[in-house]
């Protein structure tokens, strides 16, 4: 027989709405792990009882949280978390021919345990000299390197990754992250610049120092909104291609 959890009834602080109350709660179960990525949650009025609030409040702090991206409604089948992302390809910001499509072939160059530097630290969210785990990743088409990519991930979160064999870990890291460590990437956001290449950049990607280069920067985040790695990526500058529809 399951066992009846009693949950006292959702007070709001003071300037908050009791919804906005609900749905914090809610969160702080599902980033608890209550309720894995991809799985259902319970029946609207089993939370609502759950929680000591009418219907309709529990619905209203629904909708906050599928606003924010942590669960999705699925008419007629119910309230799931939402699954991890499974990649979020940067190729979508290039084309290198009969590679579209593909997911590239991934190698890591190099993997060491580093202190973050200030920068690293910022956009991590953590302090300045912070331990973090460095990866260095070459990605290829048809053998042809295409992306070189360094990764910032914060220890102790990535400590399963220290020491775990460099050909266990696939050509798709988020996946990785979530069976290997628990960290399920929720979403993540791209900051697209350009620059020259380095000599070591260049010698990676088989192309000439100094050849200009699209640098996409991304934080992705956990469930709990947490930055959980920071990665930047170089790639062709003159394979670059990214469009996007205005309505």
């Amino acid at each position: 027989m399951d066992k009846v959890v009693t949950r006292k009834p959702v007070e709001p602080d003071p300037g908050q709405s009791r919804y906005a109350a609900v749905a914090e709660a809610l969160r702080q179960r599902i980033v608890n792990g209550e309720w894995p990525p991809g799985t259902g949650m319970p029946s609207e009025t089993s939370l609502a009882s759950d929680h000591g609030v009418a219907l309709g409040t529990l619905r209203q702090a629904l909708t906050l949280l599928s606003k924010q991206g942590l669960i999705e409604r699925r008419h007629g089948k119910g309230t799931f978390v939402r699954s991890g992302l499974a990649g979020a390809p940067m190729l979508r910001f290039f084309r290198f021919g009969a590679g579209d499509g593909e997911v590239p072939e991934s190698r890591i160059l190099t993997r060491k345990a580093a202190v973050a530097s200030p920068d690293v630290a910022r956009r991590l969210g953590v302090a300045r000299g912070e331990p973090v785990l460095r990866l260095q990743r070459l990605r290829s088409l048809a053998g042809q390197p295409r992306l070189l990519e360094d990764i910032w991930l914060p220890l102790p979160v990535f400590d399963a990754l220290v020491d775990v064999p460099l050909a266990d870990i696939g050509n798709l890291l988020y996946p990785f992250f979530e069976a290997t460590c628990g960290v399920a990437v929720a979403r993540a956001t791209d900051e697209i610049g350009f620059a020259m290449l380095s000599a070591a950049q260049a010698k990676a990607l088989d192309l000439q120092a100094g050849h200009p280069c699209a640098v996409v920067t991304r934080q992705a985040y956990d469930l709990a909104g947490r930055c959980v790695e920071l990665r930047i990526t170089h790639g062709d500058a003159f394979a670059f291609h990214y469009s996007v529809t205005i309505t």
